[in-house]
């Protein structure tokens, strides 16, 4: 059993890496300008992302709506449209609780 196999070197690697970039805020004093644009632009496009996502998830359940009041009786069109409502409402969900957490996370990481 060597230990200097291809799992323990990615390891060690993967180790060094995080472990230095979770103390390079600490020996600089503050982050560097890359790191800081980044998280600039994350931010914004994160902004977006979420006021993007409220009116797609409005029209997506509108128009769910629409196909079951419009069928005239055709099953596979009622199916569809409960089927579109369903899951415009779990994504816009599952957005607003990825939000939440990120935003748990960055305030448990900055503080």
């Amino acid at each position: 059993m060597k230990f200097f196999n291809k799992k323990n070197i990615y390891s060690i690697i993967v180790f060094t890496i995080i472990l230095t970039l979770a103390f390079s805020t600490f020996s600089f004093g503050a982050y560097p300008q890359l790191v800081t644009k980044l998280n600039g632009a994350f931010g914004k496009i994160e902004t977006w992302l979420i006021s993007l996502s409220t009116p797609a998830a409005a029209v997506a359940v509108a128009t769910g709506v629409f196909m079951k009041k419009f069928s005239f009786g055709d099953d596979e069109r009622i199916r569809t449209g409960k089927k579109l409502i369903r899951t415009a409402l779990f994504s816009y969900a599952l957005i607003l609780v990825l939000d939440l957490l990120l935003s748990t996370i960055h305030n448990l990481l900055v503080d």
